[in-house]
């Protein structure tokens, strides 16, 4: 099994989980609320912060843009968008700061003119989303910049994932299983896949979920997956449609705490009498 390098964190099989916190546009295009999400992933021990980053007019086609939608920062799609978009200083800003924390950062980019604008921030990986698994140009574009990718893998049959992988090659690449729902229900999760794909392909696979609540993404991570992927959220109730999704900071705490703790649960397989149990059994076994 193949081993990734992000930054300077090595992920596959026998090393720590490789948490990242998805701020995604959860930060409703304000840098205030980015840096504390960033606070929030930092103070949890999350390895990673990410980002979306889209050029709003090659994403959205005109007529999309211009439908009417009530947001705070106007009446239609097209200043919704807008209003949740960080440009150049913005991620500076943000580079700086997670420097400063220091968490690693990237993020996904849903188009090629987003994938090249992060040239100048030296992103330590890659992110593509479950919605371009089956974009070649942005696939290609992507492996261009020679860094390690993440790949997510909702809303895709095996053979998009087949098609996806052949085109991105194996040897930086981690592959997510993934729930496209939001959030997702018990039934959608289908943490059986992780196993599935592990048995498929010889890197690493990790869990980007969508879920409610904290124990499927524990469960993925005692299935296997070297990386957990969750949506982060200052409030579940603010505005936008990815923070019901979302993980609060006293369940990434926890969740984060958890995951940590399943290498010392899951032990060596050894069957052995512990020297904590030798009084118990003292004081419990009967002797005849």
């Amino acid at each position: 099994m193949k081993k990734v390098k992000i930054g300077s964190k090595l992920i596959g099989e026998g090393e720590p989980v490789f948490f990242i916190a998805e701020i995604g546009i959860n930060h409703n295009g304000n840098i205030d609320i980015a840096k504390e999400l960033i606070d929030v992933a930092s103070d949890a021990g999350c390895d990673a912060v990410k980002f979306q980053k889209r050029t709003v007019d090659i994403v959205y086609t005109k007529e999309e843009l211009d439908r009417p939608r009530e947001s705070p920062w106007g009446t239609t799609n097209r200043e919704q968008k807008k209003g949740l978009e960080f440009e150049y200083d913005e991620y500076k800003e943000i580079d700086k700061y997670c420097k400063k924390k220091k968490i690693l950062w990237f993020a996904s980019a849903w188009d090629e003119k987003s994938v090249d604008f992060f040239d100048d921030f030296n992103l330590p990986c890659y992110k593509i989303p479950s919605a371009l698994l089956t974009h070649d140009d942005i696939l290609i574009k992507t492996k261009s910049k020679d860094k390690p990718i993440i790949l997510s893998t909702g809303m895709s049959t095996l053979d998009q994932i087949k098609h996806a992988v052949k085109i991105l090659e194996l040897d930086r690449l981690v592959i997510l299983h993934c729930t496209s729902t939001y959030p997702s229900a018990p039934e959608e999760l289908n943490l059986k896949m992780i196993p599935k794909l592990k048995e498929m392909y010889p890197c690493p696979i990790g869990y980007s979920g969508h879920e409610t609540g904290v124990f499927s993404s524990s469960a993925a991570a005692v299935m296997g997956a070297c990386v957990i992927e969750r949506h982060i959220t200052l409030d579940r109730a603010m505005y936008g449609s990815d923070q019901a999704a979302s993980l609060g900071p006293p369940g990434l705490k926890r969740l984060v705490r958890d995951i940590h703790l399943i290498p010392k649960i899951m032990g060596d397989g050894v069957k052995r009498v512990y020297d904590t149990e030798v009084p118990i059994m003292e004081k419990l076994r009967r002797k005849n």
